[in-house]
């Protein structure tokens, strides 16, 4: 039996989803977020990084979203459900995959970050200096690099139903997180094929599956 070990509103998600799509037995270990929005110390338990997502199968402990999708993939996928045949839909599927995490995350990671250096628990004394800095910092360059790669995304999904390409993958698995968090803060209002590409996997039952399991992911 697998065990996902889920943080609230975390990577986890896409973990939860891919089960329900391949109709993987599971068992999901409940973690709470610390009041510095940090996961407990519990999960260090299981992996010394102590972060989420992490699984554990048999005496196998599988941590890192993409790493944990491509096992679940390769070992799980007896009907091939995620097999593609074309080499081209390959390389794109494990581009998304890859850049999901190593591009556009630490981005929206960022973005978090200095987003609260105007509040606690910064000292009251600090947060006027720590705001101006998160505003200067954003309007100069993050917040350009997000656009950026707003407008990649989304002239990839205006001319593929998936980011693969014609079927769906991991990859769409993957990419879920990032743009769900783009979401909820409006900046899908002007990528429309992004906002219709996320309603789509929203709409698929084992992603309302994984939500009624694992719950509702707000990043408010």
């Amino acid at each position: 039996m697998i065990t996902v070990h889920h943080l609230e509103n975390s990577r986890s998600h896409r973990v939860l989803w891919l089960l329900e799509e391949l109709s993987v037995p599971y068992q999901i270990k409940r973690y709470q977020r610390e009041d510095t929005l940090l996961a407990p110390e519990s999960l260090k338990k299981i992996h010394p990084l102590g972060k989420s997502p992490v699984i554990t199968d048999g005496n196998r402990v599988i941590a890192e979203s993409g790493a944990i999708l491509e096992y679940l993939q390769q070992k799980y996928d007896i009907e091939h459900l995620f097999a593609m045949t074309d080499e081209d839909e390959q390389i794109q599927a494990r581009y998304w995959l890859h850049y999901a995490e190593g591009s556009l995350m630490p981005l929206l990671v960022m973005k978090l970050v200095f987003g609260q250096l105007g509040k606690r628990p910064v000292p009251w004394l600090l947060r006027p200096a720590g705001a101006a800095l998160s505003k200067g910092i954003q309007k100069a360059w993050l917040n350009k690099q997000l656009k950026l790669h707003g407008g990649v995304i989304e002239q990839h999904l205006s001319q593929h139903r998936y980011f693969a390409g014609s079927r769906f993958s991991i990859a769409d698995v993957q990419m879920s997180f990032p743009l769900l968090a783009l979401q909820m803060r409006g900046s899908l209002k002007e990528m429309p094929a992004t906002a219709r590409w996320l309603e789509a996997m929203e709409q698929r039952a084992a992603w309302q599956r994984a939500i009624e399991q694992g719950g509702v992911i707000s990043f408010s």
